[in-house]
C-alpha cells in the first residue's frame, strides 16, 4: 500500500478554479436567455468552455496535490480526451437547456448528461496517471462521486436559469465549485494505489512527467491553473462588455421611452406595490411641484381632486385585487394651481413569482381634450333642445291644418249642394277632394318626421344603464323575437356562439342591432333566400367589432356615407320607410362610445360593423375584498 496525502496549497488553487470556473460559467450561461439565435450559440460555447475547462483544470490541478511519494505522469492523449469529454458534455447540457421553451424536464435531463460528463472526465484523467504500482477502485466510493457530479451539475444548471443578483450569483458559486471539488476528491478516496516491487517507473514518449511532488509538480499546477484563470478572466472580461453593451442599449431605451412619453404630454411615475411613491419622482415634483418629502409614500393623493380622491382609491384598490393593468381618470393640481384632467395607465411589475414588485404608470394630460368634448356635448344639448323646440312648436300649426283639413272635407257635401246645376261642379268637387288628399298626405309626412326629430332628441339626452353582455345569449333572443318577420320574408339569421361579453346598455344594444336585422330583412334580394350573418372579432384598444352581414341587395358605392343621413335613402324605394333608422343606429353607437362603418357591393350583399368598447373606463368591478389603500 502507497501512504498518500495532499498538497495544501495545490488544493486551494483547485477550490479558487472551481469556484471561479462556476461563477463565469452561471454567468455567460445566464446570458442565454433572450440572446438572439448567433449570440446565445456563442455564449452556449463560451460557458461550456469555462464550466468544462474549469473543471477539468481543477481536476488535473488537484490530481497534482495528490502526494504519493513516487513519480507520476500523465497520458497525453487520455488527458486530452478528459478535456474534450468535460467540455463536451458541459456543452450538451448547456445546448438541452438553451432551447426556446426549456424547463424543468429539460434540466432533469440535461444535469445527469452533464454529471455522468464530468465523472467520465474525471476518472479518464485518472486512468492517463502511469504511476509505477497499480490502481484498484472501491465501486461504493465511485458511485457516490457519480451522485455528487450529477447533483452538482443539476444544480448548476438549475442556478443558471435563476434570476440572481451579485451576492446570490456569488453563493451559488461556491456551492458549485465545493461540490465539485468533493466529487473530485471523494473520486480520489475511491482509488487504493500500491506499489510495484521494483519501485521504478520508465517513462514513455507521448507522457507529460509530473516528477515526484517537487518543484516540476507544482510548476505544472501553476501553469495549468494560470492558464485556466486566464481564459476565465478572458470570458468575464467578454462578459463585462457584454454587459456595457446592454447597459447602453439600457440607457437608448429608457431614453426611447422618456421622448415617447414626453411625446405623448405625459408624466413617468413609478409606485411600489401598494401605491407608495419612493425614491425620485422628478414627472410628478414638475407637474405638481410636490416636493420629495410633500410626495412620499402616499402624499401624492393631495394633489388630487378631493372630489376624485375616492373614486381613484376605489379603482385602484380593485385593480389591486384583480392584477391587472390600471386605467383611470381624474384631476391634479397643477404646479400653477389649476386643475387638469389626465388619463392614467399603469401596469404591475412582476418578480419570477407572480408578485408584484412595483407598478409603473403615465399620466397624460387630456385637459384640452376634455374640454373639448365639454364644449361639443353643451353644443349637442343646445341643439337637440332647439330640435325639441322647433319640433314641438311645429305641431301646433299642423294641428290647425288638419283640423281645418277635417272641417273642410265635411263641408264637401254642402258645397256641392251649393253649387248646384253650376256647369263645373263635378270638376270642383273632384279637385277640392284631391287637394284635401294632399294636405292630408303632407300633414301626415310632416308628423312623422317631426316625430323623428323628437326621437333623435330624446336619444341624445338619454341616460345609459351599462351591464355586462353576453352578445351571444342577447343578440339570439333578438333574432328569435323577430323571427316570424325573418321568415316570412323567407330568410335566416345565424348568431355566432363565440360573441364575446361587454358591458354596455342592453337596450342600446338591441335597438342597434335590431334595426340591422330590419333593415337587412327588408332589403334583400328576392332571386335568393336571404342570409344574415352575426359575429365579432376583437378590435383595437380593447374594443369589440360587431357584425352584420346579409346577401341582399347591396348598396352603390356612392350612397355609403349617405345612408346614415337623416331622412335620406338608396336604391329603389319599394319599402316603406322614413330614412331615419340607419341615422338612428349612429346616434345610438355615437352615444355608446362606438362607430359604425358599412362595405357593401351592389348585387352581393351589405356588411354593418358596429365597433363598441369592451367594458368602462376603469374596468370591470373586482371580487374578492380590496387591498386597502392608506391614503383612503
Amino acid at each position: 500500500m502507497v501512504h498518500t496525502g495532499y498538497n495544501p496549497a495545490l488544493v486551494a488553487l483547485s477550490l479558487a478554479i472551481a469556484v471561479f470556473a462556476s461563477y463565469t460559467a452561471l454567468d455567460l450561461a445566464g446570458r442565454m436567455r433572450g440572446s438572439a439565435r448567433g449570440p446565445r450559440w456563442a455564449w452556449v460555447a463560451g460557458a461550456a468552455l469555462a464550466m468544462g475547462g474549469g473543471i477539468w483544470s481543477m481536476h488535473f490541478v488537484g490530481m497534482l496535490a495528490f502526494e504519493m511519494g513516487m513519480p507520476a505522469a500523465y497520458d497525453l492523449g487520455l488527458t486530452l480526451a478528459s478535456l474534450l469529454i468535460a467540455v463536451g458534455a458541459t456543452g450538451a447540457a448547456f445546448v438541452l437547456i438553451s432551447r426556446p421553451g426549456a424547463g424543468l424536464r429539460d434540466i432533469l435531463v440535461g444535469g445527469p448528461l452533464m454529471g455522468v460528463g464530468v465523472a467520465g472526465m474525471h476518472y479518464t484523467g485518472m486512468a492517463a496517471m502511469r504511476v509505477p504500482g497499480n490502481l484498484a477502485y472501491s465501486l461504493p466510493v465511485v458511485a457516490l462521486s457519480v451522485a455528487i457530479a450529477v447533483t452538482a451539475a443539476t444544480t448548476a444548471l438549475w442556478l443558471t436559469f435563476r434570476q440572481h443578483g451579485v451576492g446570490q450569483k456569488l453563493a451559488a458559486a461556491f456551492v458549485m465549485g465545493l461540490a465539485v471539488a468533493g466529487m473530485h476528491y471523494t473520486g480520489m478516496a475511491a482509488a487504493t494505489f500500491t506499489a510495484e516491487a521494483a519501485g521504478a517507473h520508465a517513462a514513455h514518449a507521448g507522457e507529460v512527467h509530473a516528477g515526484g511532488g517537487g518543484a516540476g509538480q507544482q510548476n505544472l499546477a501553476l501553469a495549468v491553473g494560470g492558464a485556466t484563470f486566464l481564459i476565465l478572466f478572458l470570458a468575464m472580461l467578454a462578459s463585462s462588455i457584454d454587459q456595457q453593451r446592454v447597459q447602453r442599449e439600457l440607457q437608448a431605451s429608457e431614453a426611447r421611452f422618456r421622448a415617447a412619453v414626453q411625446a405623448v404630454r405625459g408624466v413617468l411615475w413609478t409606485n411600489d406595490a401598494e401605491g407608495r411613491m419612493v425614491g425620485e419622482q422628478p414627472g410628478w415634483a414638475a407637474l405638481t411641484g410636490q416636493t420629495p418629502e410633500a410626495y412620499a409614500g402616499f402624499g401624492w393623493a393631495s394633489a388630487v381632486h378631493p372630489d376624485d380622491v375616492a373614486p381613484s382609491v376605489a379603482a385602484w384598490n380593485a385593480t389591486v385585487a384583480a392584477r391587472r393593468p390600471f386605467v383611470h381618470e381624474h384631476r391634479v393640481r397643477a404646479q400653477d394651481g389649476a386643475w387638469r384632467h389626465f388619463a392614467i395607465r399603469a401596469v404591475p411589475v412582476l418578480d419570477d413569482r407572480g408578485g408584484i414588485t412595483e407598478w409603473v404608470g403615465v399620466h397624460t394630460d387630456i385637459t384640452e381634450q376634455r374640454e373639448a368634448e365639454g364644449e361639443l356635448l353643451e353644443s349637442n344639448e343646445e341643439l337637440q333642445r332647439y330640435a325639441y323646440i322647433v319640433s314641438h312648436d311645429l305641431r301646433s300649426p299642423l294641428v290647425n291644418v288638419m283640423g281645418f283639413t277635417s272641417e273642410l272635407e265635411e263641408a264637401r257635401p254642402e258645397i256641392r249642394r251649393a253649387l248646384g246645376d253650376h256647369p263645373d261642379a263635378e270638376r270642383i268637387d273632384r279637385d277640392l277632394g284631391e287637394a284635401l288628399g294632399f294636405i292630408r298626405a303632407a300633414v301626415t309626412r310632416m308628423e312623422g318626421l317631426i316625430a323623428a326629430i323628437l326621437k333623435l332628441s330624446r336619444e341624445g339626452r338619454r341616460r345609459f344603464a351599462p351591464e355586462p353582455l353576453a352578445l351571444t345569449s342577447v343578440l339570439q333572443s333578438l333574432a328569435d323575437a323577430q323571427r316570424h318577420q325573418i321568415e316570412t320574408a323567407g330568410a335566416t339569421v345565424s348568431v355566432a356562439a363565440d360573441l364575446p361579453t361587454i358591458v354596455a346598455d342592453r337596450l342600446a344594444v338591441e335597438q342597434v342591432v335590431g334595426n340591422l336585422i330590419d333593415n337587412a330583412v327588408k332589403y334583400l334580394d328576392a332571386g335568393r333566400p336571404g342570409r344574415i350573418a352575426i359575429t365579432a372579432r376583437p378590435a383595437g384598444g380593447d374594443r369589440v367589432r360587431i357584425a352584420v352581414t346579409d346577401n341582399g341587395r347591396g348598396i352603390a358605392p356612392r350612397d355609403h356615407a349617405r345612408v346614415f343621413e337623416l331622412f335620406r335613402r338608396s336604391g329603389v324605394q319599394d319599402r316603406p320607410g322614413e330614412g331615419i333608422g340607419l341615422a338612428h343606429v349612429k346616434a345610438l353607437v355615437r352615444s355608446l362610445g362606438g362607430r359604425i362603418d358599412l362595405t357593401s357591393t351592389l348585387g352581393e350583399g351589405t356588411t354593418f360593423e358596429v365597433t363598441l368598447p369592451r367594458e368602462a373606463a376603469t374596468g370591470r368591478e373586482a371580487h374578492g375584498a380590496p387591498t386597502t389603500l392608506a391614503a383612503e
